[in-house]
Order: structure tokens, then sequence, then C-alpha cells
């Protein structure tokens, strides 16, 4: 087993006034050579947007865009057409593809919006461009393994162009969970501690503390205190 831990204090800040974003990997003005990606898991961005703010009218291409809100209402804008709220307990993704333009604002009006911002570089380039949302359970969280994403489009979930399934769970204190990889052969999994604190194969973990995980085929996971957990299967090799 190898692992790779990144503490929550050790994250990029960039701190805008109106956006503050914390960056898992290197992203805009925060370049950390040690911290470019895990696998073909690129960005990883703890955003909060001040109200009645937001990101402008900007493009993507060939990268799969997911956003998960965390508290508030996030409002997308593109030019497929889709005008869309995105609350809490929403899960967003976009296929940029062959060129998309979108903006994302502030849907509250006396509140910040807090989401995270995730970009998975893609198994196939110059695909049609693709927006999807879909509303989660939260029900199906609570003390189990809840599939979020995956590459199947008839799967529980969104989907993407690449091998990787995200998982989320809510833990009560003392309980414990098992992950079984779907593919340990060529996966590594990066596991996002949302709320509380766990410990994963041993290792303590903190909010917002990040652990990649690789050459493993199970994660034993126990909640240290009652938490929320994100864990993000991806392929370890560039395509």
């Amino acid at each position: 087993m190898k692992t790779i831990l990144h503490k929550a204090d050790t994250r990029g800040d960039a701190n805008h006034g109106w956006l503050h974003s914390k960056h898992s990997f290197s992203f805009a003005n925060y370049n950390n050579p040690e911290r470019m990606n895990f696998g073909v898991l690129r960005v990883l961005n703890d955003d909060t947007v001040s109200e009645k703010r937001g990101f402008g009218t900007h493009p993507h291409r060939d990268m799969e865009i997911i956003s998960i809100p965390l508290e508030g209402d996030l409002k997308h804008q593109d030019n497929m057409g889709n005008t869309t709220i995105i609350k809490e307990g929403d899960i967003q993704v976009m296929s940029a593809g062959t060129g998309i333009m979108h903006s994302e604002y502030n849907n509250n009006p006396d509140r910040p919006v807090k989401f995270l911002q995730i970009w998975v570089i893609p198994n196939q380039q110059s695909v049609e461009p693709r927006y999807d949302q879909i509303t989660l359970a939260p029900s199906d969280s609570k003390n189990k393994l809840q599939q979020i994403l995956s590459p199947n489009e008839n799967d529980s979930g969104v989907w993407i162009h690449q091998d990787a399934w995200f998982n989320l769970t809510t833990l009560d204190k003392n309980k414990n969970l098992t992950y079984d990889l779907n593919d340990a052969e060529n996966n590594g999994v990066y596991i996002f501690v949302l709320e509380g604190d766990a410990s994963i194969n041993g290792q303590t973990l903190n909010k917002r503390d990040g652990l990649g995980v690789w050459d493993v085929e199970t994660l034993d996971i126990k909640a240290d205190s009652d938490a929320k957990i994100l864990f993000m299967e991806v392929p370890m090799q560039l395509n």
C-alpha cells in the first residue's frame, strides 16, 4: 500500500474577497510541483463564494467537471441552454469535450455558498459537451457507501468519460465500513473528509484532510466522530 497525506492546513489558499478557495492540487496562482494531481484527479477546490458574487462566463474543454454544493445554492448557466440551481445534496457534472462556456453564481442573497469543484482528466478527447445534474438521497449514504459517480451511464449517480467511481458516506461515531476498489490493479482512491474525524487503514484524518491511497484492494474505514467522507477512485496513470 502506498499513501500520500494532505493535511487541510497545507492546501493552497486563495482569498479574493468575494471568493475564498482552498486548493488540494495546483490551480491558478497556486503552483506546487509536488501537488499537480492524484492520477487523473486534477483539481479539488474547496470554494466559498460571497452572496451575489460568482464566476462570470468562461470556457472549458476536454475535462470532466464535477460540482458538489456543501452549503447554499449555486446558479449555473451555459451555452448548451442550461439554467439551473444546484443545491446542497445535488451533484452536477459537465463533460467539456470540444468546448463549453458557463457561469456560476451564488444564488443566495444573504449568505455564502460553499461547494467542491472537481476536475477529472477524461479518457476520451473532443467528445460532445454534456451536462447532467441529480439530487442525492441523504438516507442512501447513512452508515453506508453511496455511489454518486461512475463510468456507466445506467449506474447510480452521474457518469463521466473516465474509469472513476465516487462514493459518499455519512457515518455515526464508531461505525465501520469497508471500501473495495472497483479496479485495484489500475486505480487509487483519494479520500476527502468533509466533516468530522475518521481513520482509513489506520491513518487518522480530520476535517478537510485528504489522503491518497493506491496499490491496495480494500480500505478499512472507522468514524472517530460523526463524519462525512468523499471517496474518489480514479486511474493512477494519466492517459
